[in-house]
C-alpha cells in the first residue's frame, strides 16, 4: 500500500507545481504606458506624412492580424491586405492633419500585451476636396513583439446617432 500512495503523491506535487502560473517579470508599468502612447503618436504621424516604413514599424507582419475600418467591407485581415490598404489610402488622400483625445490605455500584468480606445479627428483632401471626421473611434490591440510594441488588431469607427430610446 505504501507503494502505491508514494507514486501518487509524488504525481500530484509535480502536476500542481508544473500548472502555477509562472510570475511576471518586473514590469515598469508608466514605461511601457508611455511607449504604447508613443506607438499610437506615431500611427498618427505615420499618416500625416504618408511615411509606409513607419506604418510597417507600427503594425505586426503576420497574417493573423486585423483592422476593421469605417466602409462596411473594410474588414482587413492580416498585414498583407493592411498594406495594400494603407498604399491605395495614401494615393488617395493627401494634406492629412489627425488630432487625439479622450486616450484611453492599459496594459496586462506581464507588460507584453495592451489595449487603447482614443477619438480622432480626422481631416485630409480627397480629389481636391477637404474632408473631415470628427470623434472618429479608434481602438486596438497591442503586443510587445521583439521589444517593441506594435498593432495586431485595430477598429474604427464613426459614431451614430441610434435613437433606440425615442
Amino acid at each position: 500500500m505504501k507503494f502505491f500512495i508514494l507514486p501518487i503523491v509524488l504525481c500530484t506535487i509535480v502536476l500542481i507545481t508544473a500548472c502555477e502560473q509562472q510570475p511576471c517579470a518586473n514590469v515598469d508599468r508608466a514605461a511601457e504606458l508611455n511607449a504604447i502612447e508613443d506607438l499610437l503618436e506615431s500611427y498618427i504621424i505615420a499618416n500625416e506624412n504618408q511615411d509606409f516604413e513607419l506604418i510597417e514599424k507600427i503594425w505586426a507582419p503576420n497574417s493573423d492580424i486585423i483592422l476593421y475600418g469605417t466602409n462596411t467591407d473594410e474588414r482587413l485581415m492580416g498585414w498583407t491586405n493592411i498594406r495594400a490598404a494603407v498604399r491605395a489610402q495614401f494615393s488617395a488622400i493627401e494634406n492629412t492633419y489627425i488630432s487625439a483625445s479622450d486616450q484611453f490605455i492599459k496594459i496586462n500584468e506581464c507588460g507584453n500585451t495592451g489595449w487603447f480606445a482614443e477619438t480622432l479627428n480626422y481631416n485630409f483632401v480627397h480629389k481636391g476636396e477637404a474632408q473631415s471626421y470628427s470623434n472618429l473611434r479608434f481602438t486596438g490591440v497591442v503586443l510587445k513583439i521583439d521589444d517593441n510594441w506594435r498593432f495586431v488588431q485595430a477598429h474604427l469607427s464613426l459614431p451614430g446617432n441610434v435613437a433606440i430610446d425615442k
